[in-house]
């Protein structure tokens, strides 16, 4: 007997069901949660009615909360540029000028950092450029410095210098399948036709790839927006971003509407500016059809 469309519906449903299940629990449900809160009415640890969009009102009146979701953003950005520009060399090389056998090895050594705790590679980096660091003592015993530079406290630059080593790995790895993707017979087609290598990639190769390197900045660009632990160790932690603000007026202040409605409008942010990559990752997508 033939099944019918609605068993076949049924049927896919039971396969999906546990992990639609799943996700509502784990991401649905908070993330109503904080909706909720965020247009409830309340003060430290008490959240009651009636509802009321005064904690968004406070958002656009207090010019220090616009200037948390504008540095965060202007950070996780200039992360997001510095990170794929110097991944971008790292992947061409491995793909263009590393024999086929020996690229799982290449790609095997990127991935080490992996095998560490994220907090232990940034607190590594604290030790090497902090005060009395490594860098520090090297510069002073050699005679070059009098005083020690301690450029972890020179706050944003630090910040972005350690968050574009810790997510360099994850900008790598799309670019290079991109490029991996692309046919070498256009490259030989550019130069057989009297094009320079380097007019052949701006016309064919780095085109080709931009799927990869806009996958790269969403990968990049995303989780540091919401980075934590870097501005709490580097930057003597005086450079607060987006998620050292909402755990400060969450957990310490309590101010739960406030906090709630300062995630709500930074996921929006961050929203806003990840479809921006997708409708331009289309686009290249689009143009080479």
């Amino acid at each position: 007997m033939a099944a019918t469309p609605r068993s076949e519906a049924r049927a896919g449903l039971k396969l999906i069901s546990p992990t639609a299940i799943y996700v509502i629990l784990l991401l649905a449900v908070p993330l109503a949660t904080v909706l909720v809160y965020s247009v409830m009415t309340g003060g430290r640890a008490n959240v009651s009615l009636p509802l009321t969009f005064d904690n968004y009102a406070q958002l656009g009146t207090k010019w220090v909360y616009g200037y948390i979701l504008l540095k965060s953003l202007l950070i996780a950005l200039s992360v997001t540029a510095i990170t794929v520009l110097l991944a971008y060399p790292v992947a061409y090389f491995v793909s263009f000028h590393i024999k086929p056998e020996r690229k799982s090895l290449w790609l095997f050594l990127i991935t080490i950092p992996f095998w560490t705790s994220y907090i232990i590679r940034v607190s590594l980096w604290f030790v090497i450029i902090g005060k009395d660091g490594l860098l520090d003592s090297s510069l002073m015993s050699l005679g070059i410095m009098d005083q020690p530079l301690n450029l972890a406290s020179y706050g944003i630059p630090s910040i972005i210098l350690v968050l574009a080593h810790a997510y360099a790995p994850f900008a790598v790895l799309p670019i290079f399948v991109s490029l991996e993707k692309v046919d070498r017979s256009l490259l030989e087609a550019g130069q057989d036709l009297g094009e320079s290598r380097w007019i052949t990639f701006l016309r064919v190769t780095l085109p080709l790839s931009m799927p990869g390197v806009i996958a790269s900045s969403l990968i990049v660009f995303i989780p540091t927006v919401g980075d934590y632990v870097t501005p709490k160790l580097v930057g003597d932690g005086k450079q607060p971003l987006i998620a050292n603000f909402i755990e400060t007026q969450l957990l310490k202040l309590q101010d739960f509407p406030q906090g709630s409605a300062f995630a709500v409008v930074s996921m929006l942010m961050v929203a806003i500016v990840s479809i921006g990559f997708v409708f331009l990752n289309k686009r290249f997508i689009g143009g080479q059809k």
